[in-house]
């Protein structure tokens, strides 16, 4: 499976977490030590905002360490929001269009997870989009696949009841084929003000996620030469994380299993996530 960050907060060089913190999403990439796989080199991707209305993305299927480009423009481009994901393929091709973050309109995705036999449900999956999202479909991953699903149920009016009938819609799917426990996932969304993300999975068992509990989770991270950098790290600065960037675990708050996450403006928000089912 896959590992990815999220931070909102005040603009940041995007290298300071993706490459210069102690557990970096370029340390997971080759030494992740709380997910079954422990390289995560099938293809990476940043997306953030800025300016522009809609997202900027780079994405590439290099592994995300030998990426000198992804090394630069961390370097050079700061912002308030933004994704980051490395990517352990589950069976689907090593391809651009498979490398999250995904984007639609304002509105990023990355996943981390699967849908169990998504081959035999991929049909029967696809045939519920309307003719607004299919032709968004770009590539063969069971995420993109998720991410149109729940746009197509709402996501843009509301983020929990769209997520909520996707899940539930694929737990439906796959149970009438005889697959006991479909879905698994944790979620980044964003539409360009919150970071909203959730643990779930149809067996209760879900890989693990974290967000800071304060600016003190960012501060402890860097190194003494990083410390001139703090004055660019604001009071509401938060992380939502696969795992921790940081070896003091007593600064991450563990996400519940089964639970729904908004960040705004430093506030956290935690509410229980069931699916609805069709």
């Amino acid at each position: 499976m896959c590992r990815w960050l999220a931070y909102s907060g005040g603009s940041i060089p995007l290298g300071e977490l993706i490459f210069n913190t102690r557990h970096s999403l370029i340390d997971q990439s080759l030494h992740a030590r709380q997910g079954p796989n422990t390289t995560n080199g099938d293809g990476f991707g940043v997306g953030w905002y800025g300016q522009m209305e809609t997202p900027g993305l780079y994405k590439n299927v290099q592994p995300a360490w030998n990426d000198s480009n992804l090394h630069d423009l961390c370097t050079h481009v700061s912002s308030p929001l933004f994704m980051a994901h490395i990517r352990a393929s589950t069976g689907s091709p090593i391809q651009y269009t498979n490398c999250h973050p995904f984007r639609y309109e304002n509105w990023l995705f990355v996943h981390n997870g699967v849908i169990k036999e998504f081959p035999r449900l991929r049909r029967r999956l696809l045939a519920a989009l309307d003719d607004e999202y299919f032709p968004a479909l770009a590539g063969s991953t069971d995420s993109e696949v998720m991410f149109l699903l729940a746009l197509h149920f709402g996501l843009r009016d509301n983020v929990w009841q769209g997520v909520a009938r996707m899940a539930g819609f694929i737990e439906q799917q796959g149970k009438a084929v005889g697959i006991e426990f479909p879905l698994h996932m944790t979620l980044g969304i964003s539409d360009g003000k919150h970071i909203y993300a959730f643990r779930y999975s149809s067996e209760g068992e879900t890989r693990t996620l974290f967000h800071s509990k304060d600016l003190g989770a960012i501060e402890e991270q860097l190194t003494p030469e990083q410390q001139v950098l703090l004055d660019q790290f604001t009071e509401d600065a938060r992380c939502v994380v696969s795992e921790p960037l940081s070896d003091d675990m007593g600064l991450w708050e563990p996400i519940p299993e089964s639970s729904f996450v908004s960040i705004c403006d430093g506030e956290v928000d935690v509410q229980p996530f069931t699916p609805i089912s069709p």
